[in-house]
């Protein structure tokens, strides 16, 4: 049996592109800018050496993205903090594909809309690239995770890449994909930019 299409890949191939195309003046549909992959992480931090958080760490990036999370290993040493090379010290989820689709679209209509006082996205965390990561204070916000349940609070960062060349293009992929980003307090560093030329531009004149 062929799997369904996820309803955001499908709003994607048949509104989305075309208008990122024509708003970002792309002759070739296939240059639009979408997203590859999105990574879902989160460090032990100070429970480095309690199972019970490891263990709520790994449970919480298995059930909101329905895929086994990796193990991240410390690459070295570090005296002050105890580590020792090789030491897990965090665990992550790289999502393709349908799964990506599909956490996308809970992630946009359902998580976000959780967060307590809530009030848009900040737009100073795109990279040159036009990656973007989010921070959750708590995981407490997607829908998988009951709050009677938890015993162990953490936080976790999830990271969208993109195939956008710059950060404009990578906020106009993620605006149209429904990211409530807040309008009018916030500028990415390109759009600083073109608002600084632009005034200068209209004091000469």
């Amino acid at each position: 049996m062929k799997a369904s299409t996820p309803r955001l890949l499908e709003k994607y191939r048949k509104e989305i592109a075309p208008k990122l195309a024509k708003d970002l003046g792309l002759e070739n549909i296939n240059a639009v800018p979408k997203i590859s992959k999105i990574i879902l992480n989160s460090g032990f931090g100070n429970g480095i050496k309690d199972p019970k958080l490891q263990e709520a760490v790994v449970s919480t990036l298995t059930r909101i993205s329905g895929q086994k999370p990796i193990l991240t290993k410390s690459k070295k040493s570090i005296s002050a903090f105890k580590i020792r090379s090789g030491m897990a010290i965090g665990a992550m989820v790289t999502l393709r594909g349908k799964r990506m689709y599909d956490f996308l679209d809970k992630l946009v209509n359902v998580a976000l809309p959780r967060i307590r006082d809530f009030r848009g996205l900040s737009t100073s965390a795109f990279d040159k690239q036009g990656n973007y990561a989010l921070g959750f204070k708590e995981h407490l916000a997607f829908p998988e995770i009951r709050s009677d349940e938890v015993e162990k609070i953490h936080g976790l960062e999830v990271i969208f890449s993109t195939t956008a060349k710059d950060p404009l293009a990578g906020k106009a992929l993620l605006e149209a994909l429904g990211f409530p980003f807040r309008e009018g307090i916030e500028k990415t560093e390109e759009e600083s930019k073109k608002l600084k030329k632009s005034d200068l531009k209209k004091k000469k004149e």
